[in-house]
């Protein structure tokens, strides 16, 4: 089970100046590259080459697009204090449909509180 997922909100903890201390969404994770993509971080310009559509409009441009920023360089946020936190795991039981399971949970370490 990984700490951070897609659909989490993160705060940037270290990086560049101008994205340290923002929040977002994971968009993306990159597992095997170690990498997240959060919207509205670490944004870079791309030049698409310039293309055409089956109904004939033209494609390409300047695009500013979201970077990969390292795993390491982003902290789940804790839902009940809003400020960064790390990621912890539990075995909690289920019981769904009158059968009752075990299953592992991911937990903000400063509150306690189930993500």
């Amino acid at each position: 089970m990984a700490n951070i997922k897609k659909g989490d909100t993160v705060i940037v903890v270290s990086g560049k100046r101008e994205y340290k201390g923002k929040t977002g969404e994971v968009l993306e994770v990159l597992v095997e590259r170690n990498r997240v993509i959060v919207q509205g971080i670490n944004m870079v310009t791309k030049h698409v080459k310039a293309g055409q559509t089956t109904r004939g409009t033209v494609t390409g441009g300047i695009e500013t697009v979201e970077s990969p920023i390292h795993v390491s360089n982003v902290a789940l946020i804790d839902p009940k204090t809003k400020k960064a936190t790390r990621v912890g795991f539990r075995v909690e039981k289920v019981v769904k449909n009158g059968v009752e399971k075990t299953v592992r949970v991911r937990y903000a370490k400063k509150s306690g509180e189930k993500i």
